[in-house]
Formats: structure tokens, C-alpha cells, sequence
């Protein structure tokens, strides 16, 4: 299973955080905890859970269920970026940055 975006910034927020704390970072450089608030990773991990949970159950599935699955965790994502003023989630920004459409964030690497 790949990692988790919560791990990734549960990380760098513990690292944000020790580097604060070393002085290493202005702390007006930082922008961790604001990015990622508690609530975010929370609810974030609930609809992660939720999708872990459904995969297992699509070993045997049709076309059908599998686009079912996909489009709940991704509705569900949509509701919690929403419930965090629409910025929880900046891939949208990322590929603006980069010229490119928000469909082909992942087409450099993807072979399906």
C-alpha cells in the first residue's frame, strides 16, 4: 500500500517543528501546521480508512464497483477540502506551477 499524504505531513510538520525549534527556520517561513490543522489529517485518514476498507472487497469486482469506489472516496475528499476552505488539497496549484492540465499530474510516471 502507498503512503499515506497524512504521513508525508505529519512528517514535515515534526520536522517544521524541530527546526523551529532550532531556529533553524524563520518562523515566518513556516506554514506546516496552518497547511495540515489537526481536523484536516483527521478526517482526511476517516475517508482514507473508509476506501482501504472497500478495496478489500473489490478483488472480484465488476467495472461498476470499482468506479463506485472511486468516486465515493474521491466525493468524500472533495467534502473535507470543502470543510477546509477549499485549499486542504493543492494539487491544483502544483500543476498550474507546472503548466500542465489537473489530469496529468501523475501522466509523466503513470503506465496505465
Amino acid at each position: 500500500m502507498a503512503e499515506r499524504p497524512t504521513a508525508s505531513w505529519r512528517r514535515g510538520m515534526v520536522e517544521e517543528a524541530a527546526q523551529l525549534a532550532a531556529g533553524t527556520l524563520d518562523p515566518d517561513c513556516s506554514c506546516m501546521a496552518e497547511l495540515f490543522p489537526d481536523g484536516l489529517l483527521v478526517a482526511t485518514d476517516e475517508v482514507l480508512d473508509a476506501f482501504e476498507g472497500e478495496l478489500s472487497g473489490l478483488s472480484e469486482a465488476g467495472d461498476e464497483d470499482v468506479f463506485a469506489v472511486v468516486e465515493r472516496v474521491v466525493l468524500a475528499l472533495n467534502a473535507v477540502d470543502e470543510a477546509h476552505d477549499g485549499a486542504a488539497f493543492e494539487t491544483v496549484g502544483l500543476t498550474a506551477r507546472h503548466g500542465l492540465g489537473r489530469y496529468q499530474l501523475t501522466d509523466q510516471w503513470r503506465k496505465w
